[in-house]
């Protein structure tokens, strides 16, 4: 699974310098969806929880921002990728995750269609921009 097909020569990964498989390999395409929809819905009740009785609306966007530059900064994982075993990958893995890098990555993402557009590593333009990955953390 962590091993591309002889057709194109290399695994994913290996120009990142990463494993084929386990932690530190890079995270699953579908994996990574469901942690971005966890993120969502939990954007979508923080956001309710202001807006209650109205539904939430575009306040689910601020919400999802706040939420995801707060906690990439502050532990290295948003909840959703907390809870599927998923965290981000960045040149300096030892220190924080620099804030231009976070505002940045949940810019593009919010968008979606940068995070569609994948390179033989299967990393979005996001990751490409800001020089992350999200990886396996277990």
């Amino acid at each position: 699974m962590g091993v591309e097909p002889p057709s194109q020569g290399r695994r994913r990964g290996a120009s990142l310098g990463l494993p084929s498989d386990g932690p530190g390999s890079l995270a699953p395409f579908g994996t990574r969806v469901l942690a971005f929809l966890v993120d969502a819905v939990l954007s979508a009740v923080v956001a309710g929880l202001f807006t209650a009785p109205d539904l939430p609306g575009n306040w689910s966007l601020l919400s999802f921002a706040a939420v995801y530059v707060v906690f990439l900064v502050a532990v290295g994982q948003t909840p959703g990728m907390r809870l599927l075993g998923l965290r981000l990958a960045h040149p300096r893995p030892a220190a924080r995750l620099a804030l231009w890098r976070a505002v940045v990555r949940t810019g593009l993402l919010m968008v979606l269609v940068p995070a569609l557009v994948v390179d033989a590593d299967g990393r979005g333009l996001h990751d490409r921009l800001t020089d992350t990955a999200v990886v396996r953390d277990r």
